[in-house]
């Protein structure tokens, strides 16, 4: 009895990993269409509730976890963030080569590079599933999930999804040092023919007063080439229509 045990705790570990999977792959279905996407992005802050400044990208993301982020801003036109795999390059208007970055360097407010590039769960987090929670009077599943990899904007992350369709409610989002960085909250809409995530608003553990809004506009199907995602040809042109 005792030489089994260690074997079937096994076997029901595996089976646990194996539902997290599985959920993750459901709640990103709510934030990463299935093929190559150009997603206009509009990133916005608020102090005490009312608005402070307001930011636009052009975001070209493949489901391999490559991602080209182009700032549309006045006074930011030209610069580029660059996602693939772990390795984050920005581009600076008339350099000639890219600089290499951390996913957490922020673009504005509590949205950083990561935030923008960085869209799915599964295949990059693993956990365990917790306790049931009620949020914002939504019945959800805990999730507390670990990076993969080093390279991962947030190493502890603690996610809430709905027990109805597993869709992303809410998360806690933890630095290495298991040091809470942000809360973040989704919200559902409409965008072309699609439901997904249209509204992530995060906010600073710390400066509670502050929050920011990331805001998909539009969500369209679109070939993206391997070119593209070169950091050594990210000082071409422009690479949206």
């Amino acid at each position: 009895m005792f030489k089994r045990l260690p074997l079937l705790l096994l076997i029901a570990g595996s089976a646990h990993a194996a539902d997290v999977a599985e959920i993750l792959k459901k709640a990103d279905s709510f934030r990463m269409p299935g093929g190559a996407t150009q997603i206009e992005t509009l990133v916005q802050t608020f102090k005490d509730g009312r608005p402070d400044r307001e930011k636009r990208y052009t975001v070209l993301a493949r489901p391999d976890g490559k991602s080209l982020v182009l700032f549309r801003s006045p006074g930011e036109a030209g610069q580029k963030v660059l996602m693939s795999g772990d390795d984050f390059w920005m581009l600076m208007p008339g350099s000639a080569r890219p600089i290499r970055i951390t996913p957490l360097q922020k673009l504005l407010g509590d949205a950083a590079t990561g935030d923008i590039a960085t869209m799915t769960w599964s295949g990059d987090y693993a956990g365990t599933v917790g306790r049931d929670v009620d949020i914002d009077g939504v019945p959800c599943v805990e999730l507390d999930l670990a990076a993969l990899r080093k390279g991962q904007s947030y190493q502890r992350v603690v996610l809430h999804v709905a027990k109805a369709d597993y869709r992303p409610v809410h998360a806690d989002l933890y630095a290495a040092s298991n040091r809470k960085l942000k809360e973040a909250r989704y919200e559902l809409g409409q965008v072309g023919f699609r439901t997904i995530v249209q509204r992530m608003t995060l906010t600073d553990a710390v400066q509670t007063a502050r929050h920011t809004v990331v805001t998909t506009i539009s969500s369209t199907p679109r070939p993206l080439a391997d070119a593209l995602f070169n950091p050594m040809t990210l000082n071409r042109g422009d690479v949206a229509p």
